[in-house]
């Protein structure tokens, strides 16, 4: 990210370009190469400056110590997951910051202090085999659940290990197991000697972005290599992968092909090879039962009948094989209600909605005179409500989980059409929300689309434009953001006088597909128009001022904020990126990013390169401008996000003379960090730094002659 000003005006892709940059003409490839000493000597030195700016202010210190406390905590909700007739959590404190995994009963669960039973040391794990072990999760195989396939990560990257582990002998498989070296990889029981594997097979059974695209039915006790291949995708697909459906009854096989990150193709399994399953490729396809429920992304016309784009329908599966095209409409979105996520139990199908970004609960149930509808009986009002199934093969047992911005979540634990579910655990209050509310806001676009906003604040807020303010974004992926309780946000921004605003802005999935694909490719402008206009409207009302305003994202996010830098420095005091895409001219030549070209574009396609350079940041930074100080924050072992959108960036940025700091954490993967003790660290580092950078003193106006002054 640094290079002399004179080779910027040169350079045809940066700032001033209008073609696609030959890949030699970017000085900063080096740092492309991920783990080369070099790069990492480069990373560390950043990293040791910019920690060394914060050193002297004692509340990156106390933060940290504060924040892992929280993360520590032995009171916190252990989380669990039913896995035959026991419940199963990851734990993680100071003394197993790896994770324990371990189970107990339901009733013990409810109780204060339940009985654990360690069944994998994830610590004791990586040091016995000197490896940085990450927990990925466990596949086991219904409905016995005694085998499980477990990921490991090194370091947190999504590329694990899968190793075969007996839930009776609470250790792994020694005779005849399952196991499959590091890959990004998917597999699915089939049987107890059976499996769905796709992973990296050697050359050319890789996609374009790095996934599988071969799937192979695996025998126990057969070399990998001798796997017979029952399905394969194309070289530009996505993934491709395939499943087992144990649902009793129902049993079936069936794969896919993500041809997009958005799109896929789907087949049943049969004896005679692959039969493509007809439905849109934007289509979501559930199966349950003798359902098929398909989830539209773009309008439908079938059968002389359009449907909207959002609405849930549902067919006969078996009917639908045989040409019949009879659909039933389960949910059609409106202006203001859309669908976030389906949810299958042993006899119910329920939605989760939206209303302006508020939730709602329904209970769907098939019948002899069609499906009844009915809301989840003592569901609250207001707050963010999650809805999982305990055992959807078995039950209609379920969880509800209760959040919002100022309220510790609580989990209640019920049974479908048993009344009300229970509330069984509650987060501690770990910040004082004492005088804290939430309001929500409206913000006109640029091109006059409301924009609604979440605003989190003193009751008795003062509209002088005094007052520090963070705002947060994502804009992408159809990735909704929703109130939610968090002790790291509370205890490092609101505790301090902060104010926290959360915003809807196009390019996520809060009014359902249609707010997605406003913001997909050409289009992508507008959710950063978006962004800066709830910016604006938090100036305009007096919230506060450009010096005391400050944005953040990541990942996607991160490219959000990267582009208000570049495009809207103006805007705002200072700048956080995390885990960012920032060159968009090579994002999709770098680990995952073929994947996302559904959602940008292509970039070696230079009518969509056109476009593509208006929102890549690293071509687009103003050598004259005045930017505020930018902190961008990434991982080493982040092997979705390329940790070069970040190092090229600072490296550009700080050539240039502007104000960038810098920080890579060696292990984390994606999410930034690899357990507690990092994750608390890099949190309170982004706040810290965010609260010196906002709470600076003002600038003194200079006054003129005339003045009263």
């Amino acid at each position: 990210m640094k290079h002399l000003f004179a080779s910027l005006l040169l350079l045809p892709g940066l700032a001033l370009a209008q073609e696609p940059a030959p890949e030699s003409d970017d000085p900063y490839l080096w740092l492309e190469e991920v783990e080369s000493d070099k790069a990492l000597d480069w990373a560390r030195e950043k990293n040791e400056a910019s920690i060394g700016t914060l050193g002297d202010d004692a509340d990156l210190a106390g933060m940290q110590a504060r924040l892992l406390e929280v993360f520590d905590a032995s009171d916190k909700i252990p989380r669990v997951s039913k896995i035959g007739d026991r419940y199963y959590n990851l734990w993680k404190d100071a003394e197993h910051p790896r994770g324990l995994w371990r189970r107990t009963t339901l009733e013990s669960w409810k109780t204060d202090t339940p009985a654990w039973e360690t069944v994998l040391d994830l610590d004791a794990l990586g040091a016995a085999e000197e490896e940085n072990w990450v927990w990925h999760g466990a596949d086991c195989l219904p409905p016995e659940y005694v085998r499980c396939m477990i990921g490991l990560s090194r370091g947190g990257a999504d590329a694990d290990v899968q190793r075969e582990f007996d839930l009776s002998t609470k250790d792994w498989v020694t005779k005849k197991p399952f196991f499959l070296p590091e890959a990004k990889q998917s597999i699915d029981w089939i049987d107890a000697n059976t499996l769905y594997v796709a992973t990296d097979f050697g050359e050319g059974s890789l996609t374009e972005s790095g996934y599988p695209r071969i799937v192979k039915r695996w025998k126990r006790g057969t070399p990998l290599s001798k796997a017979k291949t029952v399905f394969e995708g194309e070289s530009t697909d996505v993934s491709a992968g395939a499943w087992h459906d144990h649902r009793p009854g129902h049993e079936r096989d069936l794969a896919y092909r993500s041809t997009t990150f958005f799109t896929n193709t789907m087949y049943l399994l049969t004896k005679k090879g692959a039969v493509q399953i007809e439905k849109p490729e934007g289509a979501k396809l559930r199966l349950w039962k003798e359902h098929a429920l398909f989830e539209l992304r773009q309008d439908w016309e079938i059968g002389g009948t359009t449907w909207t784009a959002g609405s849930l329908l549902v067919a006969d599966f078996d009917a639908w094989m045989n040409g019949d095209r009879t659909l039933t409409a389960l949910f059609v979105p409106s202006d203001t209600v859309s669908l976030s996520g389906v949810t299958l139990t042993a006899n119910h199908v329920v939605l989760r909605m939206l209303d302006m970004v508020s939730s709602r609960i329904e209970v769907l149930t098939p019948g002899a005179d069609g499906w009844t509808r009915a809301d989840l009986p003592g569901a609250p009002e207001l707050g963010t409500l999650g809805f999982s199934a305990v055992d959807s093969y078995a039950s209609d047992a379920y969880w509800l989980t209760i959040t919002d911005f100022l309220t510790p979540t609580s989990i209640a634990h019920g049974e479908l059409g048993a009344g009300a579910a229970k509330v069984l655990k509650q987060r501690k209050e770990r910040f004082d929300a004492s005088g804290l509310v939430t309001t929500q806001h409206i913000a006109t676009s640029a091109d006059g689309t409301q924009i609604p906003y979440f605003q989190v604040a003193k009751k008795d807020l003062v509209l002088d434009g005094s007052n520090p303010t963070l705002l947060y974004g994502y804009g992408g992926f159809e990735v909704s953001l929703l109130p939610r309780y968090s002790a790291t946000r509370g205890m490092a921004w609101l505790e301090k006088g902060g104010v926290y605003v959360l915003a809807n802005i196009r390019g996520g999935g809060e009014f359902g597909p249609r707010w997605h694909q406003a913001a997909l490719k050409d289009k992508r402008m507008r959710a950063y128009e978006d962004f800066a206009a709830v910016a604006d409207d938090l100036v305009q009302r007096g919230v506060t001022q450009r010096a005391r305003l400050g944005c953040a994202g990541g990942s996607n996010g991160g490219l959000l904020t990267g582009n208000m830098y570049t495009l809207y420095p103006d805007r705002f005091g200072a700048i956080l990126s995390s885990v960012p895409l920032l060159d968009m001219r090579r994002y999709s030549k770098l680990l995952a990013g073929a994947s996302w070209v559904g959602e940008y574009g292509d970039p070696d396609d230079p009518d969509q390169w056109a476009f593509i350079k208006a929102f890549s940041p690293y071509h687009n930074v103003d050598p004259a401008a005045d930017h505020p100080p930018l902190l961008i924050t990434t991982s080493t072992r982040d092997d979705r996000v390329h940790p070069a959108h970040a190092r090229k960036m600072v490296a550009l940025l700080g050539e240039l003379g502007k104000d960038v700091s810098y920080y890579e954490n060696i292990e984390g993967g994606h999410g930034g960090a690899a357990d507690n003790s990092q994750a608390s660290f890099l949190y309170a580092l982004q706040y810290t730094w965010m609260w010196q950078q906002l709470t600076r003193p003002l600038p003194v106006p200079e006054t003129s002659p005339d003045s009263p002054e």
